[in-house]
């Protein structure tokens, strides 16, 4: 079996490079070949949580395994990840190019915090999904009180 490489972690970027990302989108959305840096997309995601769980799918189809990177800490996840562009026919006219190419980046927040040591993730017909166990709020812990 394959597996998926998932670090653990608290440092989700920086306020930089999210500034950076929100004025490149405003720019793409006039020209989609604008970009400060190396061609970027977003790919589509869902996030759901049932009673247990919190589980997230991404559409990110034509990405080899290798090139995704997932981290976690107990309140968010980032997924990482490239994909290469398809070479194109030479004297061609393309009518419509909406295929997206080049690295991503998606941080989530989660609704609730996150048992780390509780994921599993699996990566099938171009959908990445990723099973977060919820962490448990209703324990409780009893505190012995020390003499003065």
């Amino acid at each position: 079996m394959d597996y998926i490489k998932i670090k653990f972690g608290n440092n989700f970027g920086t306020l930089n490079s999210g500034y950076k990302k929100s004025i490149e989108d405003i720019f793409r959305s006039v020209s989609p070949m604008f970009s400060f840096y190396e061609r970027s997309w977003k790919p589509p995601m869902d996030i759901y949580e049932t009673i247990k769980n919190v589980v997230i799918t991404a559409e990110i189809a034509g990405i080899d395994k290798e090139k995704l990177e997932v981290e976690i800490s107990s309140m968010a996840i980032r997924i990482k990840g490239s994909r290469n562009e398809l070479p194109r026919v030479e004297n061609a006219t393309y009518r419509l190019a909406e295929i997206q190419y080049g690295t991503f980046e998606r941080v989530l927040y989660f609704p609730v915090p996150i048992d780390t040591e509780n994921v599993t993730a699996s990566y099938t017909n171009g959908f990445l999904q990723i099973t977060l166990a919820k962490l448990s709020t209703d324990k409780t812990h009893k505190i012995s009180i020390a003499d003065g």
